[in-house]
């Protein structure tokens, strides 16, 4: 005998169904919606922003002309460890996304992929990326690194999936400290920088060149970067002529 299976459906009014205790978990712990629309949209952002961003570490450190503030302590623990400075950059944003749990910051799906994935990257291109010794093609990696890199930053923050680890850091500890935005950021590089510089980081005139070029260059691409929200759904229908 042939069994007939129907779909179960909803009367219309009728509750819909509660979230389960593991969507009650993720609403808390992580920025919801996880993936808003256009999720495809967003998510390619998000995955070539990532992947310029760790070319652009990648050339900077090639280039020797000075890292960026955090790449000096990246690069630092690199030496006096043996492990790969992606390594380094994959486990500190992973202790500084521990910080954010007394500063009750929620992370996003870029917010993890950035932890994961930079490192990862930044590790390959450094494989094979030249270590040129003439300082003009050393000075052309540095422009291309920071460019890069600012080219990444507008990608990631037009993607809207949530604040990288550092950043969320300090958003986090002007939120809940008398100390402005500002101040937390240039305190937590001055101290990163110099606990990195004691270990063997790269400072140099591309970590000052950095810091003075890459807000205004990033500001200039954020157009290129942003995912426009999709067009609201339309609440109902032209009437019909009559006739």
């Amino acid at each position: 005998m042939a069994h007939k299976f129907s779909r179960t459906t909803r009367a219309p009014g009728a509750e819909p169904s509660a979230p389960g205790p593991l969507s009650r978990l993720a609403g808390r712990v992580l920025l919801t919606p996880a993936l808003p629309r256009p999720r495809l949209r967003r998510l390619a952002h998000l995955m070539v922003g990532l992947h310029l961003y760790g070319l652009g570490c990648a050339l900077l450190m090639a280039a020797r002309l000075g890292s960026m503030p955090w790449d000096v302590l990246h690069q630092g623990l690199a030496r006096i460890t043996g492990l790969s400075v992606g390594t380094w950059m994959i486990l500190v944003g992973g202790m500084v996304m521990l910080l954010w749990i007394p500063l009750r910051q929620r992370p996003g799906v870029g917010t993890l992929s950035n932890v994961l994935l930079v490192g990862v990257w930044t590790d390959l291109w450094l494989r094979w990326l030249p270590e040129p010794e003439a300082l003009p093609l050393r000075c052309l990696m540095l422009a291309l690194g920071i460019l890069a890199i600012a080219g990444a930053t507008a990608l990631y923050i037009g993607a809207r999936l949530g604040p990288g680890p550092r950043d969320g850091l300090m958003v986090g500890l002007a939120e809940r400290t008398p100390f402005s935005l500002r101040l937390a950021r240039t305190a937590i590089e001055v101290a990163v920088v110099a606990v990195g510089v004691l270990m063997g980081g790269t400072l140099g005139v591309g970590t000052l060149l950095f810091a003075l070029v890459i807000g205004p260059l990033t500001q200039a691409l954020m157009p290129l970067g942003a995912v426009p929200d999709p067009a609201p759904p339309r609440t109902g229908s032209p009437s019909a002529p009559a006739a």
